[in-house]
């Protein structure tokens, strides 16, 4: 990665910013594969744990990465790092390559947004993708993945470790590639990145309480994602689109 993100990475603040990145996937490294061996707690208190703290450190993750949002060569980077997740997965280091894995998906939703040119194309996404993630859990490919190859789902999924148990809450790749992307939008077009982050994670917080709560097998994320994303930036949009309504048109060629 080349260009604004080693500049940005080689000041002091950058390297303040790595130095807290990497400590966080330590730590939520260390929570993967020791939480078992904590003593077990109700299930009421494994939802606040996923709430309060796992769902925030998690996409505190994404936070620390925005400064390579930007750079060239994103993609490819995301594509090593996923297949590095793979072969750890492969040598039994699961939860070395949890924490891999969060950082590919993150980065492959940095990748998308440059590859989009106008604010309006992601406040698109943000309107559709909520209905086709409701329709993919109730009728579509990832209630089939879920029902019929759990195996592939844990496989390709974050996981949130429970004390005392072997079994995890899970988070599917395109709840973090649909954040990064929207906060990265935010990022870049000078939006609310502070309040786009709660929003997004707030959201998805009470999506898990929600699917605690009413018993049910789980929730779809991204109308959380995508609502955590529109509302706080709502006025903000709203004026971007008038502006851009309101500028007059281009000379075309003489």
């Amino acid at each position: 990665m080349v260009g604004r993100a080693s500049s940005v990475l080689s000041s002091a603040h950058g390297r303040a910013r790595a130095a807290a990145l990497g400590a966080l996937l330590a730590a939520l490294c260390a929570w993967d594969a020791f939480a078992h061996t904590l003593p077990e707690v109700s299930d009421r208190v494994d939802v606040a744990i996923v709430a309060v703290l796992l769902i925030p450190a998690t996409f505190a993750v994404v936070w620390l990465l925005l400064p390579v949002a930007e750079a060239r060569g994103v993609l490819p980077v995301a594509l090593a790092t996923g297949a590095l997740a793979a072969l750890l997965h492969v040598a039994g280091l699961t939860a070395a390559s949890n924490v891999t894995k969060l950082v590919a998906f993150t980065l492959v939703g940095f990748g998308f947004l440059q590859l989009f040119e106008a604010l309006s194309w992601v406040v698109l996404v943000a309107a559709v993708i909520p209905w086709v993630d409701i329709a993919s859990v109730y009728r579509g490919p990832t209630r089939v993945v879920v029902e019929e190859q759990p195996g592939l789902f844990d496989k390709i999924a974050i996981a949130f470790a429970l004390p005392g148990e072997d079994a995890a809450a899970r988070l599917g790749p395109p709840d973090v590639l649909f954040f990064a992307l929207f906060l990265a939008t935010a990022a870049r077009f000078e939006l609310r990145v502070a309040a786009t982050w709660i929003g997004m994670t707030g959201g998805l917080a009470l999506t898990i309480v929600a699917t605690y709560a009413f018993e049910l097998n789980g929730l779809p994320g991204l109308p959380a994602i995508a609502l955590g994303f529109l509302l706080p930036n709502a006025d903000l949009l709203w004026r971007s689109f008038r502006a851009r309504d309101a500028a007059p048109p281009r000379p075309g060629p003489s």
